[in-house]
């Protein structure tokens, strides 16, 4: 499945999305978040895929919203449409939080604006060392969409945040690494094959325990302990008697490799 601007393929079930528009740094343009969507919704689907990658064409991960389409709405006065971007780029966000399967943002070059919120929404973030990370929507004089207020803010605390989005201030790959929006960076010679690594670690895991601690961990960011304590119980017997447990069980006594997502 591709679009004109974006390519979905599967390889060791893992589902790659590719934003294909390099000429603009894959900047957001035309059906693209319809189609990221449709993306999306394809590898939830798809029992075979137990891992996502997020990443861009040539030599930039997304430098966000196309400016020179927002500006012919400005010039109409037009927010319709800006209503319309806005819904479907939220939808995404949405979407990524709630999957079941875990997904990697690969930043393999400028996340800029909406690309760099499209990093943040994502379960993990791995860079190219010659990756760059930007709000840069104060530079044209707007405030972040893509849920970005709240996911930067999840990551670095409300007063860096701030910072970050007040100033537009662009940031390094290492420093991105040492505030935690990252989770690690490479050199840009290894990047493809050390993401590609992570994912295949994450895509032979156990299906099921993977979606509830993916859950597990979005609902402690918004509740208590108590509420956590009561999450893992309800979890914890949910996949006890799943055949991933079973298997893994199976594995660790006979003292060999589990075999997730391969029992008959």
């Amino acid at each position: 499945m591709s679009t004109h601007q974006i390519r979905y393929e599967v390889s060791e079930r893992i589902a790659t999305i590719t934003l294909d528009r390099p000429e603009v740094m894959n900047a957001f343009g035309g059906t693209m978040r319809e189609d990221l969507l449709a993306c999306l919704e394809r590898a939830t689907e798809d029992s075979e895929v137990r891992c996502l990658i997020i990443t861009g064409a040539g030599k930039a991960f997304c430098a966000g919203g196309d400016v020179a389409s927002m500006a012919e709405l400005q010039a109409r006065d037009d927010t319709s449409v800006l209503n319309q971007r806005m819904q479907g780029a939220a939808q995404v966000v949405s979407f990524i939080r709630a999957i079941p399967k875990p997904v990697i943002a690969a930043v393999n070059g400028a996340a800029a604006g909406a690309g760099m919120n499209l990093a943040l929404a994502c379960d993990l973030r791995y860079a190219a060392a010659s990756a760059k990370f930007s709000e840069a929507f104060i530079r044209i004089g707007l405030v972040p969409d893509w849920g970005g207020h709240f996911l930067l803010t999840e990551l670095v605390g409300p007063a860096r945040a701030l910072e970050l989005i007040m100033s537009g201030e662009r940031i390094d790959a290492a420093e991105a690494e040492r505030l935690g929006i990252v989770n690690a960076c490479f050199s840009d010679a290894d990047f493809a094959a050390e993401v590609r690594g992570k994912a295949r670690i994450f895509a032979a895991a156990p299906a099921e325990a993977i979606a509830a601690i993916k859950q597990g961990v979005r609902r402690a960011m918004q509740g208590s302990l108590q509420d956590t304590l009561d999450y893992e119980q309800e979890a914890q017997r949910r996949v006890f008697l799943s055949a991933d447990a079973r298997e893994g069980m199976l594995a660790f006594l006979e003292k060999r490799a589990p075999r997730f997502g391969q029992q008959s």
